[in-house]
């Protein structure tokens, strides 16, 4: 073979590696916005369904397409298409209406027409108490290697959907609240961790959150770290990495 066809050969090499890695990135790029978008847990406010460094996938397709399906939230149309409205229990990601920016994750609680209310604790839907049993205590481990122990709960939406919540401090700030009335095309959010969690019974914090705001639907966590590790910290992971939390389902 000589040097020209050698060099033909290489170019042509060179472009199939360029052409193979061009492709990856337009699937990926499609993955992420009309598929699935990771994310990372930032704060406690959904303990114990998930925890300060957990990573998940967000299934995009869940509840139809927005603006803010897309990058920068490109404003391509209005409302949504596609439409399939959350049910109530299911944990989205949204964006905070009062900046239309901020990603919070919380769980649906309240649908359109609904009317809230939190009474001494207890979660009251149209008027009707949901149910709420006691369990055994959520452990987590913490600094200096102590426990710290939280009081957990099971609850029961009317739908049958049942979920851990906690309570950290009896008669805690948000424990008594108004009667809420979810609007038309809107929904109100709670955190797991009641006693910690900024969602929609803070009106002017968040509120009730548009429909147009979801983003999606928190399906699995693909990998979990202790809150003082980092994901990049790789030569932490056997200590940190929590094992039994990977390929586990959001619920």
């Amino acid at each position: 073979m000589g040097v020209g066809a050698e060099k033909m050969a290489a170019k042509g090499s060179n472009w199939d590696t360029l052409r193979v890695v061009i492709h990856a990135l337009i699937l990926a790029l499609i993955v992420r916005v009309f598929l699935f978008q990771p994310f990372n847990i930032p704060s406690g406010s959904m303990i114990p369904t998930l925890l300060i460094g957990d990573y998940l996938f967000v299934s995009k397709y869940s509840y139809g397409y927005s603006r803010y399906s897309f990058p920068f939230g490109l404003n391509l149309f209005s409302g949504r298409i596609w439409a399939a409205e959350p049910k109530r229990g299911d944990v989205v990601v949204f964006k905070l209406p009062r900046d239309n920016q901020t990603d919070y994750i919380k769980r649906v609680i309240g649908l359109p027409g609904d009317e809230i209310q939190m009474i001494h604790g207890v979660l009251h839907i149209n008027g009707k108490a949901v149910e709420k049993v006691k369990v055994d205590d959520f452990v987590l481990a913490g600094p200096n290697g102590r426990d710290r122990h939280f009081t957990r709960y099971m609850e029961t939406l009317p739908n049958g959907v049942s979920y851990p919540v906690l309570d950290l401090v009896n008669e805690g700030v948000a424990d008594n609240t108004e009667v809420y009335k979810v609007p038309e095309d809107h929904f109100f959010m709670m955190g797991d961790n009641r006693d910690n969690s900024t969602d929609s019974r803070f009106l002017s914090e968040v509120g009730f959150v548009p429909f147009e705001n979801l983003v999606g639907k928190a399906r699995v966590i693909f990998f979990s770290i202790d809150e003082e590790a980092s994901f990049w910290q790789v030569w932490r992971w056997p200590a940190d990495v929590r094992w039994d939390r990977i390929f586990t389902t959001v619920n």
